[in-house]
């Protein structure tokens, strides 16, 4: 969900950082700090928030007929 109106703030997501590592981001107005930490200058950035993958569909339990008309 991407666009969630409550949703965790965290410097990952922030407007004003960039991610240097696993564990850090370096904030424009911080510098660096940890991933899961947050401040009041906090701005949601949609495009830095990455979705979880999709389940592999399961074919083994259809057959050719399932898909012919």
């Amino acid at each position: 969900m991407l666009f969630r109106k409550k949703m965790t703030r965290s410097c990952t997501y922030c407007l004003h950082s960039t991610v240097l590592n696993d564990a850090q981001v370096l904030c424009s107005k911080r510098g660096v700090v940890d991933c899961e930490r947050n401040c009041r200058k906090f701005q949601y950035d949609p495009c830095k928030r990455i979705p979880p993958k999709q389940k592999a569909l399961d074919t083994n339990k259809y057959s050719d007929e399932d898909f012919s008309l």
